[in-house]
């Protein structure tokens, strides 16, 4: 079992787990987290002060509520609907994520939060 934290996005605030592995574990470890965040689709994605390569979990096989790690931008990504590269309704990362966590309910919620200018990210006590 993972961390639970909270997300606080615009006036969304939602549940989400970060998964017992190394690359989710160094995540909860410099949490909290305040960030500007980017939208690409519907996915919001934001640099976080951690350079980790790929893990065991990577993949470009994401779904509605993943959140992901990518390294090329050290960058969280948080899916929670279609990005460009989708065919479908389900979210296709740039490149390959570390699967970290996953939203707990229904991530499409988070389409109310677009546009917004600060993203966090902390630990539920």
């Amino acid at each position: 079992m993972g961390e639970k934290i909270e997300i606080m996005i615009g006036t969304v605030i939602c549940e989400a787990e970060l998964f017992d592995t190394a690359c989710a574990k160094a995540i909860t470890d410099i949490l909290p987290i305040q960030a500007a965040p980017e939208e690409w689709g519907d996915e919001f994605y934001f640099e976080i002060p951690l350079a980790l390569p790929l893990d065991e979990t990577a993949t470009t096989d994401v779904t509605i509520g993943d959140i992901g790690y990518w390294p090329p931008g050290n960058a969280l990504a948080i899916f929670f609907g279609p990005t460009p590269l989708s065919t479908g309704m389900n979210p296709v990362p740039a490149s390959k994520v570390n699967h970290v966590g996953k939203i707990v309910g229904d991530a499409r919620v988070l389409k109310k939060a677009k546009g917004s200018k600060k993203i966090s990210l902390r630990k539920i006590l």
